[in-house]
């Protein structure tokens, strides 16, 4: 049977070809892939890149955009490492990062890094009646397990969370809840996040067994956001920053004992910058229909990009925010003797973040094929599109 479905799998995709007279195209460099499972690393670093030449925020961003993906994100406290070293040589004692102050003040957890949650779990709250309306901005965890607001400043015991033994750690001295955060980080990996009910039920038992009336969390509310719009929540201010009302950039010192900590300042002050790429995916300004543009990607990278996790989908997202369409393709298309989408790797889509009544495959389809591509803006979802519109496309350049 499985030779059957192979041989189905290449028909469809030979139909896919001729459609957009690319019947030319090698059916055993086509299906090869299918012969080899891709590994992606979740946990890859970013990469960034150190500009030498002072100038104000926005010219920052937009070199970064025209030339690379984006000013850069920063998601933990590696990433603030890789960008002290990509900086070492400088004699800059800061430069432009991505953080930018925006008009809306959103709530986000102390642990930034978008690996840690998936869509949903980072939303979960459990608010005590009328929080919300108050213009504080940290929040703590009552012994009835309801979440309350309070000045950051106040001092309090407070949970960290433990990245090695996935535990929930009292710590019993008080603090504010930056101190907090900074000792969190230091002695564990960071204040906690609560992503669902159980772990709230589980922090709760801490606070109860440990005779603990209120503690803080990881929740704090904040009007920064990320260039790139990326949903990491870290923040490395200096202990007295941000403190500007028109101070609406972020700057990472380079020197001194604060190298590594970020001030608040003016986006028309001038300072040298880092971008980030990601040399494992690139984004091709070229308008093609999908076969010419899995043909390109063969030719100069290695294919056109899968998407098999959440995880690689945010770095997908991040490179086809630069593109010239409203939507690029993506290495997805419709197996229609079984009705299933499937990747150019061989995958079955077990991941996936079609648009509100998509992926569903053609009712017909010896008359109609469908292909998969990424929206360019928005939420960035996905939708399939006949194989013969042209838009800009994403390759991947590694088998592993």
């Amino acid at each position: 049977m499985g030779g059957a479905i192979e041989g189905e799998r290449e028909r469809d995709v030979t139909e896919i070809q001729t459609d957009t007279n690319s019947s030319e195209m090698d059916l055993d460099a086509v299906f090869i892939t299918l012969l080899l499972s891709a590994v992606f690393s979740s946990s890859a670093r970013r990469q960034y890149v150190f500009v030498q030449r002072s100038v104000n925020c926005t010219k920052a961003q937009l070199y970064c955009r025209q030339n690379y993906i984006d000013l850069a994100t920063v998601s933990n406290s590696a990433d603030v490492t890789e960008l002290l070293r990509v900086t070492s040589g400088s004699s800059d004692w800061g430069f432009w990062i991505g953080l930018m102050k925006s008009p809306s003040s959103e709530w986000r957890w102390s642990l930034g890094d978008p690996a840690f949650y998936t869509k949903r779990d980072s939303l979960y709250r459990n608010w005590a009646p009328n929080q919300t309306i108050s213009s504080l901005n940290c929040a703590y965890m009552n012994q009835d397990g309801l979440w309350r607001i309070d000045d950051c400043t106040t001092q309090r015991v407070f949970i960290c969370y433990n990245d090695s033994s996935k535990g929930f750690i009292p710590v019993l001295q008080t603090m504010s809840w930056r101190s907090a955060q900074s000792f969190c980080r230091a002695i564990h990996a960071d204040l906690t996040s609560v992503r669902n009910q159980n772990e709230n039920q589980l922090i709760q038992q801490v606070m109860n067994t440990n005779g603990v009336n209120s503690a803080w969390i990881g929740l704090f509310r904040d009007p920064w956001e990320w260039s790139d719009k990326s949903p990491s929540s870290f923040r490395n201010w200096v202990p007295s920053e941000p403190n500007g009302l028109l101070e609406d950039a972020t700057v990472m010192m380079n020197s001194g004992q604060r190298r590594g900590q970020w001030e608040d300042w003016p986006c028309n002050s001038s300072f040298p910058f880092v971008c980030e790429y990601d040399d494992q995916f690139t984004l091709i300004k070229q308008n093609l229909s999908w076969a010419e543009a899995m043909r390109y990607c063969r030719q100069h990278h290695v294919d056109l990009v899968s998407v098999l996790s959440e995880q690689i989908e945010q770095r997908v997202m991040n490179v086809a925010r630069n593109a010239l369409t409203p939507a690029v393709w993506l290495g997805l298309h419709h197996f229609c003797a079984m009705n299933m989408w499937l990747w150019l790797l061989g995958d079955v889509v077990c991941y996936q973040n079609w648009a509100t009544g998509d992926g569903n495959g053609p009712k017909d389809c010896s008359r109609e094929r469908r292909v998969g591509a990424m929206q360019t803006a928005g939420d960035q979802s996905w939708i399939s599109l006949p194989p013969t519109r042209e838009l800009n496309f994403i390759c991947y350049n590694y088998e592993d």
